[in-house]
């Protein structure tokens, strides 16, 4: 029972099967940093309130810096015994500091004490997955700006619609990850308020101040109700279904690459360090890293889905089903982290095919609409041009011709109004250049969009 900060209550030792069940020292010792970082930012608060000495929370402060320099060299024990990484470092300190050590957990709970650990955790991770986040839309940006003159097919049902620039594809992916960093750092508001003070569960009766550990460890402000406060997962909620969001958006370029590297498309080269062969067929390149990342969206999805399922029915305040919440946070931070850097370097080293890519953007009568658009700027109806239009491809399928291969005579059959000027429009250049609304393909927009999307990404940093 010694080992046991709380054996006060009890007159047995703990099952060594329950004991081994409800630790969670295997994965939240990952929490260690910013477990020492909130006690010593709590002992100097205890200090400068009178609650304690000052002697006695410098000898704290001393014991949890030799215990922090313990775990990163590698020599501190954790115990499962010892149930958690509060408790770990606790029993420590004491161990070092003697019967002092015991005056740290004055005026905080454990469950206020974890909900400001991973508080302080998540925040630092939020930082960095914005980062890595930058840095997949960098390496986009840098294929478009590198790549402005290529046109590829734009689909719709994954058929030939219109012809695009490849680079304007690439900017699509730069908008959806801007709005998944909007999110990102949206939460982050949230997240970035401190839970220590709110106790186990009513707060405390000494006169502690939480504001000034508040701007100790960077928080914006403070809970405003205990009850909450310990229960509240919300932050957790919040980034796993951010996380969701961004890992479909990664899902669906991952969907793209797989099918522009196969033999049917070819339309890129993703560098070898990021597939793999086959143990069988020799001339095999799998494109495992795009094929790997949309099968973590799933993984991502499920813990989402873990604890929003974990919260559903728990009435406030902490109950020990919370102990649950982190290896679905940490695992989601882990997977979008890693994510998030192979698919910025695999993005950075893919080649293009840019020939294979026009000819597939001539296929499949990719220029009908710009038709359509000409005989509405004759003064025809846009009903009556798209007929024209409709009967001018089935002309073209039943002949196995092209749109910019037909007549003039074969294009006047179906309307009198085109003139010889229609092979100024019927183009992929022209196509692609037409559309310079902002928004659209045109090579000036996308160019502008670029110089847009990157001054925006200098100033979110």
């Amino acid at each position: 029972m010694s080992n046991k900060l709380w054996a006060g209550r009890f007159t047995q030792p703990t099952d060594a099967f329950v004991e081994e069940f409800t630790a969670s020292i295997h994965f939240d010792q990952r929490l260690y940093r910013y477990d020492i970082l909130g006690s010593i930012t709590h002992a100097e608060m205890l200090a400068r309130q009178g609650i304690i000495a000052t002697e006695e929370a410098e000898a704290i402060i001393r014991g949890l810096n030799d215990i922090l320099a313990e775990i990163e060299a590698g020599r501190f024990v954790f115990s499962v015994a010892r149930e958690d990484i509060h408790m770990n470092i606790e029993a420590r300190l004491i161990e070092q500091v003697g019967p002092v050590g015991g005056k740290l957990h004055t005026a905080r709970s454990r469950n206020d004490q974890v909900a400001l650990d991973v508080r302080l955790y998540l925040r630092d991770e939020v930082d960095a997955i914005a980062q890595a986040l930058r840095q997949l839309q960098s390496a986009l940006l840098d294929q478009a700006e590198g790549n402005l003159d290529v046109i590829m097919p734009g689909y719709t049902h994954l058929q030939t619609a219109q012809p695009v620039l490849f680079a304007h594809h690439m900017l699509a992916y730069v908008e959806m990850l801007a709005r998944d960093a909007g999110r990102l750092y949206d939460l982050r508001s949230r997240l970035n308020l401190m839970p220590l003070g709110a106790g186990a569960l009513a707060g405390t009766t000494f006169p502690i101040d939480r504001e000034w550990v508040a701007a100790q460890l960077g928080f914006a402000g403070v809970t405003r109700n205990s009850l909450d406060t310990v229960s509240d997962r919300d932050f957790a909620l919040e980034f796993c279904s951010f996380a969701a969001i961004m890992m479909m958006h990664l899902s669906r370029l991952s969907e793209e690459l797989i099918l522009w590297s196969s033999a049917d498309f070819a339309f890129i080269d993703l560098s070898d360090g990021f597939c793999t062969g086959s143990s069988i067929m020799p001339q095999k390149k799998n494109p495992d890293v795009p094929e790997l990342v949309r099968g973590k969206t799933g993984r991502v999805y499920g813990n989402l889905v873990s604890l929003m399922t974990l919260m559903k029915s728990l009435p406030l305040a902490y109950n020990k089903d919370m102990q649950e919440d982190k290896e679905p946070l940490f695992d989601t931070i882990d997977t979008v982290r890693g994510s998030l850097k192979v698919f910025a370097a695999m993005i950075a080293e893919m080649t293009l095919k840019p020939g294979q890519m026009k000819i597939a953007a001539g296929r499949g009568f990719s220029t009908a609409t710009d038709i359509a658009d000409y005989l509405v700027r004759k003064g025809l109806p846009f009903r009556n041009a798209h007929e024209v239009v409709g009967k001018t491809v089935r002309y073209c399928i039943e002949n196995g011709k092209d749109i910019p291969a037909l007549t003039l005579e074969e294009f006047r059959q179906f309307s009198s109004d085109i003139g010889p000027d229609i092979y100024d429009y019927v183009t992929l250049e022209a196509s692609v250049n037409a559309r310079k609304a902002t928004g659209g393909t045109a090579r000036e927009t996308v160019e502008r969009e670029i110089t847009l999307a990157r001054s925006a990404l200098k100033e979110s940093i």
